[in-house]
């Protein structure tokens, strides 16, 4: 074959070398970017028009499954709606606690806010029903001086709640609606509960009824200063999750995958009001003391060891001599109180409450705090290296074991105020041997008399008075 046909071939060659080249390049290239739905309509349908007859369940690993445990829980958890009377008469005190669950919760969180068309300020929350008959378990600042609560259930019927007491100390509520045969929540048992845990918050953040989040266990017993108490006998020990919750969320339910109710929800830790990783919820051993208190006393029956008290850090532990870095440290026993009296001592480290070990003060102040008056437990504590056990009988703040029975919305209803036992500190700096603390005053026969908040009532009739009951009775 002589040179010009061999040029010609070659020249034919790479002409149809770069014609299929090019045909391939728009083939796989160009023409699949930008081809039309309708060339392969048979391929994609919407979701809600599927042809599939397959009507079995997602299997979901076990301990994962967050459908039964949301079936179960959000029928029985409440949204709740609370008036408040607008008046320019404001309370220092209460102001206080607004603006403290702000910071935690936002204007959502249960502090007053927004006026309805009738004038009245309004502000949301949660709640969860603890019986068929209608009790239900919130917050204390979802309520606080609530002229009017109504309770909206999750088939949407509504009703006007009763206030059968309260506990600021543990910022819980007890609720009564008059109804029957409705779906709750049971409790479970938040001592049993692992950090690292699923669970979930059900609740109604932002007025968004019926919310279900997911998230861990992330730490237990925290303590993080949002319960002001003027007797320092506030309660934290708070279940720490990363469940989101937000404003609304206050006294919704905290259940593990069955369910169960092992805490409400009460904080979260934000510089803006809203979530930011973290929520806070009161265990629910501790749910339970408290509601069962205000069901059957009307008042939370405070069981006390009169110990002033304090974490053992690695640095206390080098200067007092403390073998190691557990337990919780009597710094002092206060005169006459249940810890005196079974020989506890300053410099004492408590070790176990009732074969329960605690190595935080709020961990000792949850364990005690779930007995009353004249209950007995067994303390375990470390004295100069040696472990003693000692039984105590607890005793309550007036330095007894007395149980005092306050009728449910007896004095509310009669005077119109909330009154507790003046405690021994507080008649101590006033020199009075007796005396009746008002805590909460609102429309009635004091507020007409001009009796303020922190009054205290020392006789009626001239009959000296110690307890709510003398007063009303």
């Amino acid at each position: 074959m002589n040179t010009r046909k061999l040029v010609l071939v070659a020249f034919l060659s790479s002409l149809l070398g770069g014609t299929f080249a090019l045909m391939g390049y728009k083939m796989f290239f160009h023409e699949k970017q930008y081809q039309s739905i309708s060339e392969n309509q048979a391929n994609y349908q919407l979701s809600n028009f599927t042809t599939s007859t397959d009507t079995s369940a997602v299997i979901v690993p076990e301990g994962l499954n967050f459908i039964s445990a949301a079936n179960n829980v959000t029928p029985a958890v409440v949204h709740i709606k609370t008036m408040y009377e607008a008046t320019s008469s404001g309370n220092s005190n209460q102001d206080d606690v607004d603006e403290m669950f702000r910071d935690f919760f936002g204007d959502g969180g249960g502090a007053p806010h927004g006026l309805s068309p009738n004038g009245r300020q309004e502000a949301s929350g949660s709640g969860v029903i603890l019986t068929e008959d209608g009790y239900i378990v919130t917050n204390n600042h979802v309520v606080d001086k609530a002229a009017k609560i109504m309770v909206t259930l999750n088939d949407k019927r509504s009703y006007e709640a009763t206030l059968i007491g309260v506990d600021p100390t543990t910022d819980l509520a007890l609720l009564k609606i008059e109804e029957t045969k409705l779906p709750f929540v049971k409790y479970g048992n938040s001592d049993n509960t692992k950090v690292g845990e699923w669970v979930l918050a059900v609740g109604n953040p932002f007025n968004l009824t019926s919310t279900v989040t997911a998230g861990i266990v992330s730490a237990k017993a925290r303590n993080i200063n949002i319960l002001r108490d003027k007797e320092n006998l506030a309660i934290e020990s708070f279940i720490q999750t990363d469940a989101a919750v937000n404003p609304g969320n206050s006294g919704g339910a905290l259940v593990d995958l069955k369910g169960n109710l092992i805490g409400i929800n009460t904080a979260i830790a934000t510089p803006s009001g809203t979530f930011a990783g973290y929520s806070f919820a009161v265990p629910v051993t501790l749910v339970k003391k408290v509601m069962d208190d205000l069901l059957k006393y009307g008042q939370v029956q405070r069981a006390l060891l009169g110990v002033q008290i304090q974490d053992v850090t690695a640095e206390l532990a080098k200067e007092k001599g403390i073998s190691s870095i557990k337990g919780v440290y009597i710094g002092a026993v206060n005169t006459g109180s249940a810890a005196e009296e079974a020989g506890l001592q300053s410099g004492d480290v408590i070790k176990k409450i009732n074969d329960k070990e605690v190595n935080s003060s709020s961990e000792l102040q949850e364990q005690v705090a779930r007995f009353r008056p004249g209950d007995k437990v067994k303390v375990t504590f470390e004295r100069k290296g040696a472990v003693k056990v000692v039984d105590i009988i607890l005793k309550n703040k007036m330095g007894d074991t007395k149980l005092v029975k306050l009728e449910p919305g007896a004095v509310k209803s009669t005077l119109g105020a909330d009154l507790a036992t003046a405690s021994k500190d507080e008649l101590k700096k006033l020199k009075l041997e007796n005396g009746v603390k008002v805590t909460k005053v609102e429309n009635g026969k004091f507020k007409d008399a001009g009796i303020k908040e922190g009054f205290i009532i020392i006789s009626v009739d001239k009959k000296k008075v110690s307890t709510p009951e003398e007063i009303i009775n």
